[in-house]
């Protein structure tokens, strides 16, 4: 392998720190001694919330800058800490149910990654960001998760990217805000009971001393229970601890901290065609898991110059352990089934540098970034494959555990990606209606791989251009207009590849409008997009070889409204339309089907509604939503298909003190069976989550 650089080094080289002094702000008091009150000016809101409902107003996604929604020249879904709370949220798959774009539940109830796919894109591995830095899956096996409860947003960023955030697929990235300390005293604590299934956790934080120069904030989830079928696991144990220093308004240092842990299981799938229940567990209790421990240390570090120039880094370093053990199900379980185990280890570590200049020239304001980030991803995985016995009677089986589990002997692999990015963009406003977006984006993606075997080094460099126009017809209308790129390196073993790989790249043109009325707290939006990604890389049909000939297009449109009214309704509405074609392929016969997975309607509709108080009586919260996934092919012939389905969710909530609240969350609420996808491969059906009740009782402060 290379030689290794140092994390810490390159954090040095590129850390810049200026302090400047601040005068600190008085009070005003007449001459009679009475305070006058304090003058608030609004804006579009914090790039990273935390938000006050679920309507967000600005988005650090779309630019890497506090861009109001409004503004920016792009699709961003924001589901805010309000709305993951509402709905019972505890899956990243659950967080983005209700986005219009993104499509969930692939897997059904297999709990082992976040799967969804954006705008018709399988984003699994390549599009997961945590505030702003990437999370890259090391080797096949070992990744982490998102919890949603350590998270203040998650944002969804739709089409290509590259410009700003660097490798990536072609549909989007989602990124989740981590929780940070704030500014007043809070905190919450919570148990959750359900059907095979304890929980509990709490959130506190506030200022230090008395001037808020210091602040924390500590957030712990604790978790025993099943993944939804008998014999599963989904626990978790949570820690994070997040301090802050900030001396003056125009610096502040932000230490965040946290342990994940998490046993899953990796047995989900049914045999197709066998008729038993979907809730069968056929795999081996004992030998069955798929547990992550996750360690994070990063910071984000701010400081303002003045004259319009500010100065921003976030880093983070993770350290991953995986055990993934699992026994492949089968349509005969009376013969011998495969089994396979891997142990994984993996470390990242990636810095963001960002370098802010505003200045204003008579009817024009610029806005003016440049960055520089790096990033080291190094995994090593040892893989076993081996058998294990026959259950039985798939409808009554017999386990064996461990001991009837046998490897042969095991075969490693290792990688390291080492990527390098120079960005910059340019954000110019004419007349406060015209907003010009252009930016361009250098990467530099080094690749040192070890697999069954074969040592082989790559180095990819691409160049990706973004340029996007909003016309802001009124103070609540705007107009946009937008062409971006993406950029991803295949991630295979080349030594099967038949001639030189190429990176997979993408090109989006969009076009869309968004309205944000002054009387009511909402957002509506609608968005037309046109995507292509070629150089798609694909198996010959007896796998012996992979070509770069692929390109898939998706055409479509996407409507989303989200409305909070008088803090008693909340109302959130989603629809998509993709038109989704492969138009190269290795197989000519392909040409002209529709990619697998990929449903051509999705729509969905979240509703709720508080019945205030009435003396002793507290509030009521009644809440309702509806979920339709359009039907899909399991395979890119499209001779598999995956029917549609709707699904229902619901939720109460009554306040039964002003600090204390009781609450039951609903999914899948008419408890339908439903297959999500269909392994063809393995001839197995993967089921999706049957009906799951949640009770929690939470005391805030």
């Amino acid at each position: 392998m290379g030689r290794r650089v140092s994390a810490q080094r390159i954090a040095l080289l590129s850390s810049v720190a200026i302090l400047l002094p601040l005068q600190a702000l008085a009070q005003t008091a007449d001459a009679t001694g009475t305070t006058l009150a304090p003058i608030v000016l609004e804006s579009g809101g914090s790039g990273v919330g935390p938000d006050a409902t679920i309507v967000a107003k600005a988005s650090r996604s779309s630019s890497k800058t506090d861009t109001p929604l409004l503004d920016a020249p792009a699709s961003v879904s924001v589901v805010t800490e309000e709305e993951l709370e509402k709905r019972g949220v505890t899956t990243l798959d659950e967080a983005l149910a209700y986005t219009p774009g993104v499509s969930t539940d692939i897997y059904g109830s297999d709990n082992r990654y976040d799967h969804y796919l954006i705008r018709g894109f399988y984003s699994t591995g390549n599009a997961t960001y945590r505030d702003g830095l990437p999370m890259y899956t090391g080797g096949d096996f070992t990744t982490n998760r998102i919890e949603p409860y350590a998270m203040q947003r998650i944002e969804v960023l739709k089409g290509s990217n590259s410009s700003l955030f660097g490798l990536s697929g072609p549909g989007g990235i989602v990124n989740a805000v981590t929780k940070l300390p704030q500014d007043e005293k809070f905190g919450e604590v919570y148990t959750t009971l359900g059907d095979g299934h304890v929980e509990t956790g709490t959130d506190f934080g506030g200022p230090l001393d008395a001037d808020g120069i210091w602040s924390y904030r500590l957030t712990r989830k604790w978790q025993n229970a099943d993944a939804g079928i008998d014999e599963t696991e989904d626990d978790r144990i949570y820690v994070a601890p997040a301090l802050t220093w900030s001396p003056t308004a125009d610096t502040s240092f932000t230490l965040l901290m946290d342990y994940n842990k998490r046993d899953g299981s990796t047995s989900h799938g049914i045999p197709l065609g066998s008729g038993i229940d979907s809730e069968t567990y056929l795999g081996e209790q004992d030998f069955d898991n798929m547990d992550v421990i996750e360690k994070n240390i990063g910071y984000q570090f701010r400081h303002d110059f003045g004259n319009g120039l500010e100065f921003r880094q976030n880093a983070r370093y993770t350290k991953l352990d995986v055990t993934y053990e699992s026994v492949y199900n089968s349509a005969d379980p009376a013969t011998s089934r495969n089994a396979l185990a891997v142990y994984g280890e993996s470390t990242r570590f990636h810095i963001d540098n960002q370098l802010q200049y505003e200045a204003s020239f008579g009817a024009f304001d610029s806005r003016t970034l440049f960055g520089f980030d790096y990033g080291r991803d190094s995994n090593e995985e040892m893989r076993f494959d081996g058998t294990a016995l026959g259950v039985g009677d798939i409808r009554n089986p017999v386990y064996c555990g461990r001991s009837c589990v046998s490897f042969g002997a095991g075969v490693a692999s290792e990688s390291d990606l080492t990527t390098k990015g120079l960005y910059i963009q340019e954000e110019l406003t004419y007349d406060d209606r015209l907003i010009f977006t252009v930016g361009g984006r250098y990467d530099h993606a080094e690749t040192e791989s070890t697999s069954y075997g074969t040592d082989y080094d790559a180095v990819d460099e691409n160049f990706s251009k973004r340029a996007g126009v909003t016309y802001k017809a009124t103070s609540e209308v705007s107009v946009y207009a937008n062409y971006s790129e993406s950029f991803l390196p295949v991630a295979a073993n080349r030594s099967y590849f038949i001639g030189t790989p190429k990176p997979q790249e993408g090109r989006q043109y969009e076009i869309g409008i968004k309205y944000e009325p002054t009387g009511i707290d909402a957002l509506f939006t609608a968005a037309l997009f046109d995507l292509t990604q070629t150089n798609v890389a694909q198996w010959a049909p007896d796998y012996s070889a992979q070509y770069q000939v692929g390109k898939i297009n998706v055409r479509g449109l996407e409507l989303e409204a989200k409305v909070a009214l008088s803090n008693r309704i909340n109302f959130t509405a989603g629809y998509s339309y993709l038109d989704a074609e492969i138009e190269e392929d290795v197989d000519p016969t392909l040409v002209g089907n529709r990619p697998y997975l990929v449903p051509k309607h999705m729509a969905s509709a979240w509703f709720d509604y508080t019945l205030p108080g009435n003396g002793a009586r507290g509030d009521l919260t009644l809440g309702v939503g509806g979920r339709l996934v359009g039907s899909s092919y399991a395979d890119n012939a499209n001779t598999d298909p995956v029917p549609s389905r709707v699904l229902f969710d619901a939720a109460v909530k009554y306040q039964i003190r002003d600090n204390v609240a009781l609450s039951a969350n609903v999914t899948n609420l008419l408890d339908k069976e439903y297959i999500s996808q269909i392994d063809g491969f393995s001839n197995t059906a993967y089921y999706g989550d049957r009906r799951t009740v949640l009770a929690t009782l939470k005391y805030t402060w």
